[in-house]
């Protein structure tokens, strides 16, 4: 890896913001997921960078960028990413999104549709499928369990493989970790009250996106993954959906150089 990264930071209104950026030319917003940061862009950066000017934020929140106890939602990330657009003196960007950072993506380029040359979104979070009460419901309460319910089934975990059921809880287990290490992430997702989250979704606006975008899904990703993005395809006027048919839900990291292919492409068009 040859790219040389530039680290930064900047204060806005709700606080410090912290990003990567490398390379020159078309600006490009690289926009994490729920359960990520900025790092997860590094290698696709090093990929695009020789191209146009990269720039990845860790969205407030998360990673390096300030914590403030706030209650978060996706306008506020929309607004701190304006102003941190309007601060780095931005007019108008290529936004690319993976899971939550695809509904912010988004939900940006519907209330900024002027700062916006094209999306590219990776698995995006942000519009409603089937069951989606049930897997709200869920979430929240994995979300809430107490502590020592995990170091149970660990105590448990001979008894758990007997029966047959290592594998879910070794799932259940992973998610609980990914939402204590990423609790904004888990708040945004699951912790707000259902009206809330359900004011935010976007499959209702999504036919007011009038330049083509590109969507981007895993094809052993989650059954509710590739729903999602599926309805995104079917509710954006001018969108280009791929199936990466060997990608899990790691996208941006297991298939780089297919990405960052595709970007160019799309970007060249």
């Amino acid at each position: 890896m040859d790219t040389l990264f530039r680290n930064s930071r900047r204060k806005l209104s709700q606080g410090l913001l912290f990003w990567r950026e490398a390379g020159q030319g078309i600006p490009v917003i690289l926009l994490h997921g729920a359960w990520n940061d900025s790092s997860q862009w590094v290698p696709l950066i090093d990929l695009l960078s020789d191209n146009f000017h990269c720039l990845a934020p860790d969205l407030l929140g998360f990673g390096e960028s300030d914590n403030p106890n706030i209650h978060y939602s996706i306008d506020l990330q929309v607004e701190c990413l304006a102003e941190f657009l309007t601060a780095l003196k931005l007019e108008k960007v290529y936004l690319v999104g993976h899971s939550l950072g695809g509904w912010i993506a988004s939900s940006y380029a519907l209330k900024y549709p002027e700062q916006v040359h094209g999306l590219v979104l990776l698995s995006p979070e942000g519009v409603k499928i089937e069951r989606q009460e049930k897997q709200w419901q869920r979430m929240q309460r994995l979300a809430k369990l107490p502590p020592f319910i995990f170091k149970l089934l660990k105590v448990l975990s001979p008894l758990i493989k007997i029966v047959g059921l290592q594998e879910k809880v070794k799932q259940y287990l992973q998610l609980r970790n990914l939402m204590l290490q990423y609790p904004t992430g888990c708040q945004l997702l699951f912790e707000r009250k259902p009206p809330e989250i359900e004011a935010e979704l976007l499959q209702n606006q999504l036919s007011l996106i009038e330049f083509p975008v590109l969507i981007l899904q895993g094809g052993k990703d989650t059954a509710e993954a590739i729903a999602k993005s599926q309805i995104y395809a079917q509710s954006l006027p001018y969108s280009e959906f791929k199936m990466v048919a060997h990608a899990n839900n790691d996208l941006p990291e297991s298939c780089v150089g297919v990405i960052a292919e595709d970007i160019r492409e799309y970007i060249k068009k």
